[in-house]
């Protein structure tokens, strides 16, 4: 019998996902399984696709398929944030680092997970409380200067040891996943997401401290916004989460395995490498 018995879906909130949707439903007709969606996202597609709230479709799904691009991964990814689920990324746009697959490749997919031949990829997330709430990101944290309110001026302090301050336009807290996002933008290092560390990476720093920090993943990293400082925005995954003003810190922690990944041969450097228009160095003569 096949691991698939329920496939569960997130959809991008804009790029049309009809293709996609009917080659899943068309699988899951094949195969006996049911194919889940939340209403919001179903709703607005003439399928039948069974609609549930979002704890229904975490509990019940085998597998989980996000349609869209990096975002909506990284969505699908803190809906099933400590679960053992695996996570398919299906390509409806540019390449992604996340997603895994385009749409004509997917009826051959699934058939391949559900035969067992596939790899799943443990992803770290890191957690922090914001404004009393919790909060987890997969691809970074970030303390961002509001325009027009001055600089983000931030002390760091990795494992209760105060080490730098940094004064710039943004602090980034970045899983190894989120080393190719915002983390890359602002000068940070590319580390394959197979590495458990979390990176903190100054953006567009404005002292003469600019480099960026690799902190293994058992160190918690506390970061305290100072006197100088803006009132600064905190962004997890990109999304405004709260504010902070001089005085407050936040702490973050990591969270190894948090997310699993189907993979299907494709490596991590392949698809940086595309992402990325890597062309390699100089030839040496």
């Amino acid at each position: 019998m096949g691991m698939v018995g329920t496939v569960g879906l997130v959809l991008h909130p804009e790029r049309d996902s009809k293709k996609a949707i009917d080659t899943i439903l068309r699988w899951a007709g094949a195969k006996g399984a049911t194919v889940l969606g939340l209403p919001e996202e179903v709703g607005r597609i003439d399928c039948s696709a069974v609609a549930v709230d979002a704890d229904t479709l975490v509990e019940r799904a085998d597998l989980l398929v996000g349609l869209g691009g990096d975002g909506t991964m990284l969505r699908t990814m803190r809906l099933l944030a400590g679960r053992p689920t695996p996570i398919l990324g299906v390509n409806l746009g540019r390449l992604g680092f996340l997603a895994e697959i385009d749409v004509d490749e997917l009826a051959g997919t699934l058939s391949a997970i559900d035969e067992h031949r596939h790899t799943v990829e443990p992803r770290m997330a890191i957690r922090s409380r914001v404004a009393g709430a919790h909060v987890t990101a997969f691809n970074d944290i970030a303390l961002v200067r509001t325009p027009g309110d001055g600089l983000a001026a931030v002390a760091v302090t990795p494992a209760g040891s105060d080490f730098v301050r940094f004064s710039a336009d943004a602090v980034i807290v970045a899983t190894t996943t989120g080393s190719t996002a915002y983390s890359f933008s602002a000068g940070g290092p590319i580390v394959s997401p197979r590495v458990e560390a979390v990176l903190v990476v100054p953006a567009a720093a404005h002292s003469s401290f600019n480099r960026a920090l690799v902190l293994p993943a058992d160190e918690e990293v506390t970061l305290k916004v100072l006197p100088t400082s803006g009132r600064l925005a905190v962004e997890v995954d990109g999304a405004v989460v709260g504010h902070l003003s001089p005085g407050d810190s936040v702490t973050v922690s990591a969270w190894p395995g948090a997310a699993k990944v189907v993979r299907l041969g494709t490596t991590f450097y392949e698809r940086a490498r595309r992402k990325l228009r890597v062309d390699g160095s100089a030839e040496a003569y």
